[in-house]
């Protein structure tokens, strides 16, 4: 696996938020506490934990229940284990998580998963004993976006494979119980990824009676046994009663919360930046259960006046509750409430004795946010250090980048233009060597004109320089004009053009967003995932090209 770094601002549609971050430029330090280097705090931050240790107590006692469950008829791994009793006694964790999707999601989950045992590892060797913890979003109520795989087939086509499992609308994703109709999905997975050890993974994890959620746990289990990798799965009523005093104190000091909230996007948008969520006066960080859908509570305002009052749900189904009342129903059934992204975080880290978090640009985003929220309810806002991202370059892809003579990154300008790009780079050699030679005359030939122009009269470069301009530039739209028609004819072109697009840059976005990780455990095996996690540099913030 060869490795090559390419900067984030070389991407298309990269958040400028998110580039300042990683440079930590003065304009984005007010909304990060610290920069994305753990080497540079890990043991001063270490310091400014706050973790009780009844809680503690209760939640390793959760999440030791939870994970010697995954692993189906066996034990959890010995490092798992490991990892637990170092939590109990007094480790902190370094902690990720994503929502349950399909397979196990996009390959960025996977990324998500190494990066946090990297930054445990590396932490724990500066002197401040870490272990990675999994957080599962199993109460995030989106199906649409959870409930389907794309794998390659054959030919590089991307397959969208999509259960049909489902709960009520709007119902936590954890609700959703996989039935029979789960097995010839499996089966279509199975078809496109062969006969292998990932093979036999899916079908021992997505079975019927398990959910989104429990079939994800299993297969994250094992596939990061190795690492000792705790999977939470924060849809467990204990840890919602653990939470419970986290949104009590969401609803006792929602005024407040908006209010900060509200200056904190103000301030971000002041600095050039944009706000993840829209707040309003009457938001809520949480949501709750109402008629079995994960519903949003809104706080009451009557002209202006705080009406002590909230709204659950929205139109005819709306219920009104005090703030007594909701109050009670939170201390009554905490397992019904779960919090929104900007509280979160906030939740993890009373959960967790957490010293980071590593996500994505969005979730860096949201972290930009949720400082405001953190520093009312914890006193401490948690770092937030970038995952590892990265582009897989497949053996037969690259022979493709090599014969166009072209890079990842051509791939970032659409289908059409790479088939464009391509089409040029395929032009008939005799016509190709023309154009070659053309421009090399054209060079010489015009630089001996305008230095001679110089010599006889230098009012007539500037001339000079804007002809030689626009003759540029005819020779270049005739270049274009060629390699369009050359595309309008070559099938084989524009079919190279399709499958560089959808192995790179599918659906004009990051492979790592779009492509299941499993295609990859599937075709290089486990070991695949050892040498992505020796690839990880916690000190390199940049995009990686994976050349395999």
């Amino acid at each position: 696996m060869k490795a090559n770094c390419l900067p984030f601002s070389e991407i298309p549609h990269a958040a400028r938020l998110f580039t300042d971050f990683l440079a930590y430029t003065p304009q984005v330090q007010p909304f990060y506490p610290r920069p994305p280097r753990i080497r540079d705090w890990v043991k001063e931050e270490a310091s400014r934990i706050s973790y009780d240790a009844s809680r503690g107590r209760r939640v390793s006692a959760i999440l030791e229940r939870q994970n010697k469950v995954w692993n189906g008829d066996g034990p959890a791994s010995p490092k798992t284990l490991a990892n637990l009793d170092r939590l109990r006694n007094g480790a902190s964790a370094i902690v990720t998580g994503q929502q349950v999707g399909l397979f196990g999601g996009p390959m960025f989950a996977i990324y998500k998963a190494l990066t946090a045992v990297k930054l445990a590892e590396e932490a724990t060797a500066a002197g401040v004993d870490s272990v990675p913890i999994f957080w599962l979003a199993t109460y995030d109520h989106d199906l649409a976006e959870v409930n389907h795989v794309a794998l390659p087939g054959a030919e590089g086509a991307l397959q969208t494979l999509t259960t049909p499992s489902h709960s009520i609308p709007g119902a936590p994703v954890s609700a959703v119980q996989l039935g029979e109709e789960i097995l010839p999905v499996v089966e279509e997975a199975a078809a496109l990824l062969g006969d292998t050890e990932a093979t036999t993974l899916l079908r021992e994890t997505y079975r019927p009676r398990e959910t989104l959620g429990t079939a994800f746990a299993r297969l994250f289990a094992r596939l990061f046994a190795d690492w000792g990798v705790i999977v939470l799965d924060a849809s467990d009523a204990e840890l919602h009663r653990v939470a419970a005093p986290i949104y009590r104190a969401t609803i006792e000091r929602v005024a407040e919360l908006s209010r900060a909230l509200i200056a904190r996007g103000a301030a971000l948008e002041s600095a050039g930046y944009h706000q993840q969520v829209k707040v309003t006066p009457s938001s809520v960080l949480l949501f709750t259960l109402h008629h079995g859908a994960r519903a949003a509570i809104h706080h009451r305002y009557e002209n202006g006046k705080d009406k002590d009052e909230f709204v659950i749900g929205s139109e005819e189904s709306a219920e009104k509750i005090s703030r007594a009342e909701l109050l009670d129903r939170i201390q009554s059934v905490p397992e019904q409430f779960s919090p929104n992204v900007l509280l979160r975080p906030i939740v993890e880290d009373y959960l967790l004795p957490t010293l980071a978090y590593t996500g994505g640009a969005a979730e860096t985003a949201y972290f930009g946010q949720a400082g405001a929220v953190y520093e009312l309810l914890l006193g401490r806002a948690t770092p937030v250090i970038p995952r590892f991202s990265a582009t897989i370059v497949e053996p037969k892809t690259q022979r493709l980048l090599e014969r166009y003579g072209i890079g990842v990154t051509n791939t970032f300008n659409g289908f059409e233009p790479l088939r464009q790009l391509l089409a040029s780079h395929s032009l008939p050699a005799d016509l190709q060597a023309a154009f070659d030679s053309a421009r090399k005359s054209f060079d010489s030939h015009l630089f001996t004109i305008k230095e001679k122009l110089a010599t006889l009269d230098r009012t007539l470069v500037d001339a000079a320089e804007t002809s030689i301009s626009k003759m540029q530039h005819q020779l270049e739209k005739l270049y274009a004009q060629a390699a369009r028609a050359e595309t309008q004819k070559g099938a084989l072109v524009a079919r190279h053009a399709d499958v560089l697009s959808q192995a790179l840059y599918p659906d004009k976005g990051l492979q790592e967003r779009a492509i299941g990780g499993i295609y990859y455990v599937a075709r290089y095996g486990r070991e695949f995932l050892h040498q992505l996690y020796d690839t990880i540099r916690t000190d390199c913030h940049d995009h990686q090209i994976l050349e395999l």
